[in-house]
């Protein structure tokens, strides 16, 4: 978390955005963040659009049957089955490292981008610098931004690749910058984290991820299972979890098997 100077700039600022800007790249200098990123905030704009959003978001309001039937269309399953095969020895070294079946990051891919091609297109360090200026949701957003900013310094990723949600949540399976600063791996040996356009790179930060929230090898995960917090890790909605896990038993089972989970 920043100092008390930010979040007394976050509210009170007489010169608004522009000051605490101006405020939270001398705090992330002081963090030990590079000019390499702090210049992703020169002249750097509020988004009106996402502090319209961020107030009007719902939670998942469908049941598991409405969303899951609308989530895993016959569509995304034949895409998926042929991403298992497609990718199956990428897969299994994943899985060697990080203990997370193929069929469960293959469903998250799937949910959360169909599988790459829709990333959004909002600026990422823009969307958090604006929800960090507001008063709402000020210290997580202020975090979000730090990490933002250092996965510019770390040569990631430019700012101009950084396109995804209102929120930050970016990539191919959708990380907010604090997840994407500790779990992203470079898998492929680029010497980059790229979770934009390396999938070798998406899939083991997704394992990663899951096994930081708790994965255990050779473990399930439908519900009751011990990997279904694991999932819930990733998103705390139930009806969400629930069709990952489903989607994944799916996928597993090479699209054959029933609509339901096994219990």
């Amino acid at each position: 978390m920043l100092g008390a100077p930010a979040l007394a700039a976050t509210c009170n600022a007489p010169g608004g955005f522009d000051a605490f800007i101006g405020e939270f790249k001398r705090e992330a200098a002081a963090k030990g963040v590079s000019q390499r990123g702090l210049s992703a905030l020169n002249g750097l704009p509020l988004d009106p659009s996402v502090l319209a959003a961020d107030k009007r978001q719902g939670v998942f309001k469908q049941s598991f049957e409405e969303f899951s039937g609308r989530m895993i269309s016959k569509d995304r399953m034949t895409k998926g089955l042929r991403h298992m095969q497609a990718l199956a020895p990428v897969l299994k070294k994943v899985e060697a490292e990080f203990g997370v079946p193929g069929a469960v990051l293959i469903a998250i891919w799937g949910l959360e981008t169909d599988f790459g091609t829709g990333l959004g297109k909002k600026e990422v360090i823009r969307s958090v610098a604006t929800l960090a200026f507001d008063c709402r949701r000020t210290d997580m957003f202020q975090s979000q931004l730090t990490d933002a900013l250092r996965i510019v310094d770390r040569g990631d990723l430019k700012p101009a690749e950084m396109l995804g949600d209102w929120a930050g949540d970016f990539g191919q399976t959708q990380f907010l910058p604090t997840s994407y600063y500790k779990y992203a791996i470079d898998f492929d040996g680029d010497g980059r984290r790229d979770l934009v356009h390396s999938v070798p790179d998406v899939l083991a930060s997704t394992a990663n991820y899951l096994k930081g929230y708790g994965w255990q090898r050779g473990q399930r995960w439908n519900e009751g299972d011990p990997n279904f917090e694991a999932i819930r890790g990733w998103n705390k909605a139930m009806v969400y979890a629930k069709t990952v896990a489903a989607f994944a038993e799916r996928l597993e089972g090479g699209g054959a098997c029933a609509e339901q989970p096994r219990r």
